[in-house]
């Protein structure tokens, strides 16, 4: 079994059809099924005693090939997987929200739009080469998915330095084919210093005015006692001087 890969391209096919020890003995050729070969287009390019060069076009989705053949009254079959990939051309990263105070917590969203197949794609979520997450997805839709990986972090003060991005690999070597990356423009993240809390500010302030009202009645009932006092001590001087002098002027 052989894997092929291709993505809206026509792919070739070679069929390689050996007989041991046949010569230029002749050969029957036939493919199974026929619903699935005829509408791919294949048109026979060249031959030789012993093989057929096929080219194969408009494959739109997987499909699997069979390739019979009769040698020496003998029939025997080739198996051919075609498999239609679609790389990562665009790759976004979004930091919501943009700006954070230390401590508070983001998330780190990235998307890759129509990807195939799905299952072979990887997602990584980066802080410069640090890999904070990765994302791997499942293979029960053959049409090109969006792909889509989100994170939730934590603000640290080092974050403000940081370059937050989003790689995407499709690995397709198990299938025969290459790796594809593509990676998203860097975002950097705005760190804010924490400050005070509205309610602890709203309680300082509170309390700062009950011991301003405090230390002030305080000062007032000193200041009205001290007027008091001196009013009543004044008020029996008079009166003692009054009665002297009315002492002094009384006829013996």
């Amino acid at each position: 079994m052989a894997p092929f890969g291709c993505w809206g391209l026509p792919a070739a096919l070679l069929a390689l059809l050996c007989c041991p020890g046949s010569g230029e003995k002749a050969f029957e050729v036939h493919a199974w099924p026929e619903t699935l070969v005829t509408p791919l287009n294949k048109t026979l390019l060249s031959q030789g005693p012993r093989w057929k060069y096929y080219l194969v076009s408009n494959i739109s989705r997987d499909v699997v090939l069979y390739c019979y053949f009769r040698c020496s009254g003998e029939q025997q079959h080739r198996v051919l997987n075609i498999t239609v990939y679609k790389p990562p051309k665009q790759v976004t990263l979004k930091l919501q929200p943009p700006g954070v105070v230390v401590g508070k917590s983001f998330t780190i969203e990235c998307r890759v739009p129509a990807v195939e197949p799905l299952e072979s794609l990887t997602l990584f979520l980066l802080r410069g080469k640090e890999t904070l997450h990765t994302q791997t997805f499942g293979g029960e839709n053959p049409a090109p998915q969006e792909a889509t990986a989100t994170f939730n972090s934590t603000a640290h003060r080092e974050d403000k330095h940081s370059n937050f991005s989003c790689l995407a690999v499709l690995d397709l070597e198990s299938r025969g084919g290459s790796i594809f990356k593509k990676v998203s423009d860097p975002q950097m993240l705005e760190v804010y210093e924490p400050t005070q809390d509205s309610q602890m500010v709203v309680i300082i302030v509170v309390v700062s005015v009950l011991l301003f009202l405090f230390v002030l009645s305080i000062l007032l009932c000193f200041v009205f006692s001290q007027r008091w006092r001196q009013r009543r001590t004044g008020s029996y001087g008079v009166h003692a001087s009054w009665v002297r002098l009315q002492r002094a002027f009384r006829p013996q």
